[in-house]
Order: C-alpha cells, then structure tokens, then sequence
C-alpha cells in the first residue's frame, strides 16, 4: 500500500521482500478469504500504549477510503459477521493482485528473495545491505520504512527484524505478547475439556476490562474461536476469564417456565434442546442431571445459574506465536509521529503496521490499520 499510494504522488520505491512472494499473511487470512477491513473501524478496537495514537492515520485513510480503493480495481466487499468485509470472490489472492498489478504499472519495484541483513544510517542516507539471490548487495536511499509484521507464524516468514532494526537506532519497544491468540488449559480441568472438543457455542466472554459477544470453540488443549482471541488480547497471565454460556437469556427464568408445562423432563434433556448433547452431558457432570425439573432445589437452580452464566476459567497460557493472529506491543508509539509514522529522532525512517504497537480486534481491524499506516507513510517520504 505504501509503494502503491507513494506510487501515484509520482515517488519510486523499493519492496525487499524476504520471501520468495509477496502477501504470504494476506492469502492466509480469513480461511484464505481475506477480511480487509471492518466496517465499524475506529480508534476504540485497537490497544496501545497510547489509545490516541492511531487516530490521526485512521482519519487520514478511513474505512471508506479502503472500500473505495479496492473497487476501484475490482474489489467488491461483502459484509459477513460484525462488519468483517470480504471479496465477493472469497478469494485473498484478488487483493495480492491488486497491489502486484499496481506497483508494476507505476513502476515501482519488488525484489523477492532478498532479506535486509543491516541497516546504517550515514550523514542524510541509509545504507540497507541484502542478500539478493546469493550474493551480498548494499542500496541506498534516504527513507526507509519498516513494514515487516510481527512475530505470529515464524513459519511463514515472521521475525522479530523490525523490533530488532528499532532497538539497532535506540528505540523503545513496548512488550510483545502473542495476541488474537487460542487460550490453554491444563491440569485437572484438560479432560473436561477434551471431552467437549469441537463444540463450538455463543457466548459472551469477559473480564474486567472488555466484554465480547461471539462463538467460542472448545478443543482437546482448551479453548479457541473468535470470542476467545479477541478476549486473549486483553488477559495476561494467571488472570480468570468469565463465561456467560447462554447470554441474553436466564437459566433460571427458562427453567421456571419450563417445569410449569414439562415438570417430569430430566435437567440433561432440557440442557440437551439449548445446548448439544454432548454439551449437555459434560455440563451434567456438574450438576445433578438425573433430576427431573420440578425436583430441582433452590440451590440446583442457583449452581445451575452460576454455571451457565458466570462460568469461570483460569487459562494455563496461551498457543504462542504460531498460532497467533497478530502481535501486542511492538515499537513504541512515544517514538514516532502520530502524523507521518517517522521516528522523531531518526529522520527518514519510518515504522508502519503490525510492528509498531496498535494492535486492533480480529475481523479485518489490523488490515485497515495496515492500509491506513502505509498510506500515510506514503505521503511523507
């Protein structure tokens, strides 16, 4: 984006891309869909160490501006759950293309295959040494940006090259964390959950920093699924998560209702008719399944609700950076300007998306802040 919009104010650039192609994480996203911007963007979904930071790039290219690019050059979105936009297509390859087809009509060059060893920066210039195609080379330019991602699947290319070049020219970096990333749970609980693998169940989950409403998924090493990353983003380390298993709804007016017209039906068989039966049956495990509703005590009714509404977890940890969508932290944004994305005391370096420290919610949130950094880094160098 940054080559393209740098592209169309008249400015040549060159990409260094490390891998053999480009867009590696754009053809893997949304189940190799690409979800490439969200509808309800704004500074609220992203965290940082500063929350104002991010605002003056999200102005600058909105999510308008997003939908109006890509059908500019083919690019229909469709709208999918919580303002997720997708290509009509479903196809992430439509959006590589864009930008591929983009720089080659503007002249702008893309080098594969050619990872950046050391950047040093002498007098007005910056001396960028690569390996390109075997051999050793040294470029130089009087603006660098760093666009190279997160840590999150070192498989495909991920590496900590844009904290390290931050550290190389003094920068602070705010802590990373693997984030947008599956919960663990070890210990005694495991088996209860490694029974329950594969359900997957609306629910709101939250602490006391942020709530979210979607599907989680249980699995055999704990819990996954869109309400589960987003929420990962905010927990640190020995901290609880809560569950409501059944938002929007009262266990316990459902019940009343319920043993007025159906008494004799057993617990396991109503739990059965709101949740799966193999969900039921673990929950059972819990509560006294064996009772009919009518015989269901005040306290029944109480640990049934406590259950079902305020179920809590405490995760062991969480799957790491290969299955992370994204990265917290990253360089710090006290070191640049909240308007071009420069670091203030190194003139012509700039630091763009995932590395630097706005992390915004799954679901399209992290790619508008990709287009928007790239364009406004477009602008001033």
């Amino acid at each position: 984006m940054c080559a393209v919009q740098a592209g169309f104010l008249g400015k040549r650039t060159l990409i260094l891309e490390k891998n053999d192609k480009v867009g590696a994480k754009i053809l893997i996203s949304g189940g190799g869909r690409c979800n490439y911007t969200n509808l309800y963007a704004s500074a609220q979904q992203f965290i940082s160490g500063n929350e104002h930071f991010c605002k003056s790039t999200l102005s600058q290219w909105t999510v308008e501006d997003t939908i109006g690019f890509f059908e500019t050059y083919g690019i229909t979105g469709k709208e999918k759950t919580l303002g997720q936009l997708f290509p009509v297509t479903d196809n992430a390859r439509d959006i590589v293309k864009v930008f591929t087809s983009l720089c080659n009509d503007l002249g702008q060059e893309i080098w594969c295959n050619a990872p950046v060893e050391n950047i040093e920066r002498s007098d007005d210039k910056f001396a960028v040494t690569i390996e390109n195609n075997g051999r050793r080379e040294t470029l130089l330019s009087g603006k660098v940006v760093i666009a190279s991602g997160g840590l999150p699947i070192p498989k495909m290319g991920a590496s900590d090259f844009g904290l390290r070049t931050a550290r190389k020219f003094g920068l602070k970096i705010t802590e990373t964390a693997p984030a947008l990333v599956p919960l663990t749970i070890t210990g005694k609980d495991q088996p209860w959950y490694e029974l329950l693998s594969g359900n997957s169940i609306f629910c709101r989950v939250w602490n006391d920093r942020i709530s979210f409403e979607e599907n989680i998924l249980f699995t055999h090493w704990g819990l996954s699924g869109p309400a589960i990353l987003q929420i990962s983003t905010y927990w640190r380390p020995g901290e609880f998560i809560n569950i409501d298993l059944l938002p929007n709804q009262n266990i316990a007016d459902l019940i009343a209702n319920e043993r007025e017209a159906n008494g004799k039906k057993m617990l396991l068989a109503y739990l059965a008719g709101l949740f799966t039966r193999k969900f039921a049956e673990a929950l059972g495990d819990r509560l006294p399944a064996d009772k009919n509703l009518a015989s269901l005590s005040k306290a029944d009714i109480e640990n049934l609700s406590q259950l079902i509404h305020h179920f809590k977890v405490k995760p062991a940890g969480d799957k790491g950076y290969d299955k992370a969508e994204v990265m917290r932290g990253g360089v710090s944004t006290d070191e640049l300007s909240s308007k071009t994305l420069e670091v203030k005391k190194v003139p012509g370096l700039y630091f763009g998306g995932e590395c630097v420290d706005v992390t915004g919610w799954l679901g399209g949130y992290n790619f508008q802040w990709a287009w928007a950094s790239g364009f406004v880094i477009a602008q001033s160098i």
